[in-house]
């Protein structure tokens, strides 16, 4: 069907005659008006040009992340791609059959497929990845699901700590009436989990248990072979940051049983927090619960290497109702960015921009702890890049909202956002340090920052 659209009235006069219409809005006279989409506004007709130029206009009002000094994280991390990634990603090979439903038909996008799941298999010392899910949240949704079919139980373990967004998408992913959310606490002062809450609860009825290798607050105070000991043989799902693992023993060191993770850091921009990437590996004989696919190396009928789809759980392919998830596809073209964007740096490279991320990190800590009105860090614990502080005399919003005016995103709130949500046990903001973090943002963030307080005292004062 061809699309017409009315040059001049003339044309529409025609149409109108033809079937014996009086207007426009009489062809339109059987949808209620209460469904119909009223008068934009925008009136008179421009040239191309005209519009494009007005478009550019409007644009040039935005703000991004680049040009303000951004302290933002939580997840999402503003990072340099190497040109080489971008360059990898628009080869046609990969653009035009990213999901390989005809998979032998795709060997280059299978290898690639391969050579990503031995990446996150290395980097969280587990047997077997698969190639990919939605992002870090749904992977850890897809993680809950699959230690359900490990263990009985209607009991899943969390950190109290586990920020609101990622703790909604588990609610989405649970059975409403066969599935118990229980936090487990944590101190104030420290973040570190209640071990021996952890070991009684893991007793009761509990197929799961979730910690975070750093947590949401940026903390490493989970002593992974503690939790192991206390839990036992209930399965352990980690949820771990792909950088810090660069720097941190792996979980598959201390008995993971399920490590997740969030891959956008490595090659993806922040755009406005998507796509995404979530990555999941587990130990061998594991490896039939895992949702999704997995890619495998073989040899043709000639003895030449060869990939395949060695798994495939989803519910379109064989195993129909019987699939382990319902995820449709994978994220091939972001599992590419990440594997290239991997490749260009070098585990050298990434071991160096992970500690030097961890030395900005703790100099934007010192400066802001000499800020009177922030307490930096909020909790005594060891930590890389990230890590919470909590603002006196202003509320988390305002605070930030009057450094985003002094031309600084400082942070992001850990309060759940929500009407009627509980408060967070550590009430404040995750800062994190980022590629351009140097001492001149440090320093104007520390500047912002006595500015924002000084000027909310003085307009308080009687």
């Amino acid at each position: 069907m061809v699309r017409w659209i009315p040059g001049n009235g003339e044309e529409e006069k025609a149409l109108l005659d033809a079937l014996g219409l009086s207007s426009v809005e009489e062809l339109f006279r059987d949808i209620p008006p209460s469904a119909r989409m009223k008068r934009m506004g925008l009136g008179a007709p421009l040239e191309e040009r005209e519009v494009v130029e007005h478009v550019d206009r409007l644009l040039e009002k935005n703000q991004t992340q680049g040009s303000l000094d951004s302290f933002l994280g939580c997840g999402l991390y503003d990072r340099y791609t190497p040109a080489v990634v971008d360059g990898i990603l628009q080869r046609s090979e990969f653009y035009t059959s990213y999901t390989p439903y005809q998979p032998e038909a795709s060997q280059g996008v299978l290898q690639t497929l391969f050579e990503f799941q031995s990446l996150w298999v290395e980097l969280s010392d587990m047997d077997v990845a698969n190639a990919s899910l939605y992002d870090g949240a749904t992977a850890m949704g897809e993680a809950m699901l699959m230690a359900r079919r490990l263990a009985p139980g209607h009991r899943f373990l969390v950190p109290s700590t586990l920020f609101w967004e990622r703790r909604s998408v588990l609610e989405n992913y649970a059975p409403r009436k066969d599935m118990e959310f229980v936090e487990v606490p944590c101190d104030p002062r420290t973040g570190r989990l209640d071990l021996g809450f952890l070991e009684r609860e893991a007793k009761r009825d509990c197929f799961g248990v979730l910690v975070e290798y750093p947590d949401t607050l940026g903390t490493l105070q989970v002593d992974l072979p503690k939790v192991k000991a206390a839990i036992k043989d209930v399965p352990l799902i980690v949820s771990a940051d792909p950088l810090a693992l660069t720097l941190l023993e792996p979980p598959g060191a201390w008995g993971a049983d399920i490590v997740v993770g969030e891959g956008q850091g490595f090659g993806v921009p922040v755009s406005y927090g998507g796509p995404l990437l979530g990555l999941i590996s587990t130990r061998k004989e594991h490896v039939r619960m895992l949702p999704g696919r997995v890619a495998g190396a073989t040899v043709d009928h000639e003895g030449r290497r060869a990939f395949t789809l060695t798994l495939q759980a989803r519910e379109q392919h064989i195993r129909r109702s019987r699939a382990t998830s319902n995820i449709c596809t994978n994220q091939t073209l972001i599992s590419l960015a990440f594997l290239a964007y991997a490749c260009a740096v070098g585990p050298s490279g990434l071991t160096r921009l992970a500690s030097r991320l961890s030395e900005e990190g703790h100099r934007l800590a010192r400066a802001l702890k000499e800020v009177p009105g922030l307490r930096a860090p909020l909790v005594d614990a060891p930590f890389l890049w990230e890590f919470p502080v909590g603002v006196e005399g202003l509320s988390i919003p305002e605070f930030l909202d009057g450094m985003y005016e002094e031309g600084v995103l400082a942070g992001v709130p850990l309060q759940d956002p929500r009407p009627g949500a509980r408060a967070h046990p550590h009430p404040g903001f995750l800062t994190s340090a980022g590629e351009r973090t140097d001492g001149k943002s440090i320093e104007r963030y520390a500047r912002a920052a006595r500015k924002v307080l000084s000027t909310a005292k003085k307009e308080g004062a009687p």
